[in-house]
């Protein structure tokens, strides 16, 4: 096999593997706010044992990475792919990481019944694992157009959790006792908030990859 055919070889196994871990981490995500809305303290337990086979993931992408920089002594847009490879994976366990603390309020919650709606929680929820999946299939197309939707979104679920926030803090004003069921869904709402921000590293990743330089979409 020729040196170009195996780096390239190497380089599709590397991101399926990619590809594998944003699946594992939206699926993490999406569970975790299932047993928040259902009160399964079964399914949030899941949520955190499974954890361990995202981060494995993601130790097998980074190892996989070096090796191939190692071995093929890349440069210019190969290397870019390879090192975004690296930092979206990243990314994407830390997405897993907030799976896993939605995991545990909802463990803290139990089976008590929550004082407010959590209809604003359930749009970010949907908006941030929608942002992920397009910020995927962006990577993979290397579509920047669909990239810069990304954070147009991203604004949408900035404006969700404010309002979240906002509804929080009145219902906990009105009602002291349940000080700390506020709390850990005000908790909650970060974590979703925090998703849909990697979800716009992701894309100003693909940027750096398809232009050769850094953007702030968060601005």
């Amino acid at each position: 096999m020729a040196v170009r055919e195996k780096f390239d070889l190497e380089l599709s196994e590397a991101q399926n593997l990619l590809i594998e871990l944003s699946t594992m981490a939206i699926s993490a995500l999406d569970k975790s706010i299932d047993a928040l809305i259902d009160h399964d303290i079964d399914a949030a337990l899941e949520v955190i044992e499974d954890d361990a086979d995202i981060n494995m993931l993601e130790e097998e992408i980074n190892d996989r990475v070096i090796l191939i920089i190692a071995k093929q002594s890349p440069v210019a847009t190969d290397l870019r792919r390879l090192v975004v490879l690296i930092k979206i994976a990243s990314d994407l366990e830390r997405i897993g990481d907030y799976a896993v603390n939605i995991a545990k309020e909802t463990i803290r919650l139990g089976k008590e019944e929550l004082i407010t709606p959590i209809e604003l929680i359930k749009q970010m929820r949907l908006l941030a694992t929608a942002m992920l999946r397009q910020v995927i299939e962006a990577f993979i197309e290397e579509d920047v157009v669909k990239g810069k939707e990304i954070a147009e979104l991203d604004d949408q679920v900035d404006e969700l959790y404010g309002e979240a926030i906002r509804r929080l803090m009145k219902t906990g004003s009105d009602n002291p006792d349940k000080l700390s069921q506020i709390t850990q869904l005000a908790f909650i709402a970060r974590y979703m908030e925090r998703s849909a921000d990697h979800a716009t590293n992701i894309a100003e990743q693909l940027f750096y990859l398809v232009r050769g330089k850094h953007y702030n979409l968060n601005d």
